[in-house]
């Protein structure tokens, strides 16, 4: 009788343990769903223009279903701006909360084989992140340097000046590289724990590279007749595969993270659908806007992807999901994976609808661009905004939404957080610089927009000349920018000037920028 007595009551100690384990266990996975942290996932599309997408533009001849459905989930907003006209730019500004050309890349992008444009000691996004916990992962297009590993030591591109296009024997630089060492200065030095992506889809070296590495080192060179820069390849490569590879990726690494404690932040920065324009084949014929439209259509399709496996995984409630451009749109046809910028229009399709100019650009079809925030959890579904907002403003904001105090410790970037969250109707951000591929400045102040130059900047021939040594336009009445008010308003365009003036020559645009309180 006492042997039964014992079992029976330590039976019962192990079945109360088991079921005290089990509800630990739960809670812990209802904790990690309900993480007071939420996940974040920045969309990077490339050169996608504000007027792509169906939710921006009726007339739109390309299916997005997938980010219209984003739209209706969160805020969308109709007056976002890309810090720059081009790519590199808007990436740094993206990571750091600072404007490019406070460096020294004052205008265009960074080129093949050029080092890095995040400094080393500077704060951020993925740094930031980390701080609080997250777990960090970049995905993708890169497209902010690398130090390349010389075959004698050191790196090749130590001495070599960033951005310089006409630098003599950049295409030969390949050579003195040893592939089969890590790689300097790329996302993890930025601070991302995670990378996979090829940099460039359209510069050398053609292969794939995880962390620090190179998975396959190139055996051959790419023929003349594959589009992009010349240089080093691996056998086999196929530019129609690499979207598909960075959305599995993606897919695969944010259903990993279910089981995972940390919250996580993964920038996506998507290839498409910049040059090569080279749309999966089941994406071919899916839109009325030729190779160009059916390669948008493929970047809807990759939303659904990341969307679908939030859902699957019991993420998507608690998780920030921003979609957006790097700048506007070329207006490329996709003929032999490009075309002429502006050949897309000849479809009936603007992908800078109802905006003056194209990717490059100063005006405004040039760094206007899409935006969607969604978070279930916190913001309402269907908002539209008309809240200036520049991506620089996505660091102070995300910092603002983590319930981290963000106003003082970025020179270009301010927090917004409040606009996600109550949608005020008083304007929050007061002023925003834009500057086109050229280098030439813009600064938008309320309705007032001044262009401190002629013409577009970037690529758009100007076919509103005049005489004026700058340009003015009143947005709320103008958007196309087709009535230059520079003579009509001059004392409008002397307070933007000196504002703009101030701004380059103090180092910081953000008001709040050193002021420890915030206040």
């Amino acid at each position: 009788m006492i042997f039964t007595y014992q079992t029976k009551h330590m039976v019962g100690r192990l079945f109360l343990l088991f079921l005290v384990v089990i509800f630990v266990s739960s809670c812990a996975q209802q904790g990690k769903k309900n993480s007071a942290k939420p996940n974040i996932i920045i969309i990077l599309a490339d050169d996608l223009g504000y007027g792509d997408l169906e939710v921006y533009n009726s007339g739109s001849k390309i299916p997005t279903p997938n980010l219209n459905a984003l739209a209706g989930s969160g805020m969308r907003f109709t007056d976002a701006h890309s810090p720059s006209s081009v790519c590199t730019p808007t990436r740094y500004g993206i990571l750091t909360g600072r404007y490019a050309w406070r460096t020294a890349l004052k205008k265009s992008v960074l080129w093949a084989w050029d080092k890095p444009l995040i400094e080393e000691d500077r704060e951020t996004l993925p740094k930031m992140l980390k701080a609080e916990g997250y777990l960090t992962a970049c995905i993708g297009k890169w497209h902010l340097g690398w130090k390349w590993p010389g075959k004698t030591g050191g790196f090749i591109n130590d001495d070599i000046a960033i951005g310089d296009y006409n630098l003599a024997g950049r295409n030969e630089l390949w050579h003195d590289i040893d592939f089969s060492k890590p790689i300097g200065g790329g996302p993890l030095a930025a601070g991302f724990d995670y990378y996979f992506g090829d940099d460039v889809p359209n510069f050398a070296p053609y292969t794939f590279i995880e962390n620090d590495q190179l998975i396959e080192i190139p055996d051959t060179i790419k023929p003349n007749g594959m589009f992009g820069g010349p240089g080093p390849m691996v056998s086999g490569w196929d530019l129609t595969e690499v979207m598909p590879a960075i959305t599995q990726k993606a897919v695969s690494y944010i259903s990993e993270q279910e089981m995972k404690e940390k919250p996580f932040f993964l920038y996506f920065p998507l290839t498409a659908p910049h040059t090569p324009i080279a749309p999966a084949e089941e994406f071919i014929g899916k839109s009325a806007a030729g190779r160009y439209g059916d390669y948008v259509h493929q970047v809807d399709h990759t939303v659904g992807q990341i969307v679908q496996v939030l859902e699957q995984t019991g993420q998507l409630d608690n998780t920030i999901i921003v979609f957006t451009s790097d700048n506007g749109s070329p207006q490329r046809d996709g003929e032999n994976m490009a075309g002429k910028v502006g050949s897309v229009k000849a479809m009936g399709h603007d992908p800078s609808y109802p905006l003056r100019g194209t990717k490059a650009d100063i005006w405004e079809g040039g760094h206007r661009v899409p935006l969607i925030i969604s978070w279930p959890a916190q913001i309402k579904a269907n908002q539209v905004t008309n809240q200036l907002f520049g991506l620089n403003d996505l660091f102070a904001t995300l910092t603002g939404l983590i319930g981290v105090e963000a106003g003082a410790r970025f020179e270009d970037s301010e927090d917004l957080s409040e606009v996600l969250l109550s949608n005020p109707s008083q304007p929050v951000r007061d002023h925003l610089i834009h500057h086109s591929i050229h280098g030439m400045f813009a600064i938008r102040k309320g309705s007032w927009k001044f262009i401190a130059g002629k013409g577009s900047g970037g690529w758009s021939a100007d076919t509103n000349k005049s005489n004026v040594s700058g340009q003015l336009y009143n947005l709320d009445k103008d958007l196309g920018e087709q009535s230059n008010l520079y003579d009509e308003y001059p004392e409008i365009v002397e307070e933007l000037q000196e504002l703009l003036g101030r701004y380059q020559d103090q180092g910081y645009s953000n008001v709040n920028f050193g002021k420890l309180d915030g206040k």
